[in-house]
């Protein structure tokens, strides 16, 4: 029959702190270990759809290939790496880069002062005769055209983290670029003045 140990030697006993210890970190380890893959699989998914991104891109600016064609090279490129992903594709036309995601052009202006009204003229960048605060015309363009190009996923994250951190249960990720087509036939650009 053993003895009880006196209060005295008891408060000296280090046996069994090492796994309470561990029993302490053991949660913020976890949840470190979990953020840190969440993370590294978001840069990957980054990553991926700026690849897929360029490749659509310069597959565009060759010419002759659609804008449907683009959105489902897209499309099935990132199904194929996550199935539960929403995909958007934007594809706007503009003649040069310093119109890119600008206003159309107020040519005359009336009170309030710079802000389009009715009663003012605007050039009519896109031909659809209404004034847009972007100046590009949907789809691919033509000849040396410039062409912005961006893609949208939404997929879910692949770790329950979310609810931990407090985090949407969706990841969204978003790239853009712009390139100019090629010189591939005669360029044909054409703006009229509008007056509303």
């Amino acid at each position: 029959m053993t003895r009880p140990l006196p209060l005295r030697a008891l408060r000296r006993d280090s046996s069994g702190a090492t796994i309470v210890e561990f029993a302490l970190i053991l949660p913020v380890l976890c949840m470190m270990l979990l953020g840190t893959l969440d993370l590294g699989y978001r840069s990957y998914v980054n990553s991926v759809v700026q690849g897929t991104l360029h490749d659509a891109a310069r597959m565009a600016t060759v010419g002759n290939v659609s804008t449907a064609t683009i959105q489902t090279f897209v499309q099935n490129r990132l199904q194929a790496f996550s199935r539960n992903a929403t995909i958007t594709t934007t594809t706007r036309s503009y003649s040069d880069y310093s119109g890119v995601k600008v206003a159309e052009t107020i040519t005359q202006d009336t009170a309030p002062f710079g802000q389009y009204n009715p009663g003012d003229c605007f050039q009519d960048a896109n031909g659809n005769g209404v004034y847009d605060t972007d100046r590009g015309r949907s789809g691919t363009g033509g000849s040396e055209d410039v062409v912005y190009f961006e893609v949208t996923m939404t997929y879910p994250h692949i770790l329950p983290v979310g609810k931990l951190f407090g985090w949407n249960t969706n990841v969204t990720t978003t790239q853009n670029t712009v390139l100019r087509n090629q010189p591939y036939a005669g360029r044909t650009n054409s703006s009229t003045i509008v007056c509303t």
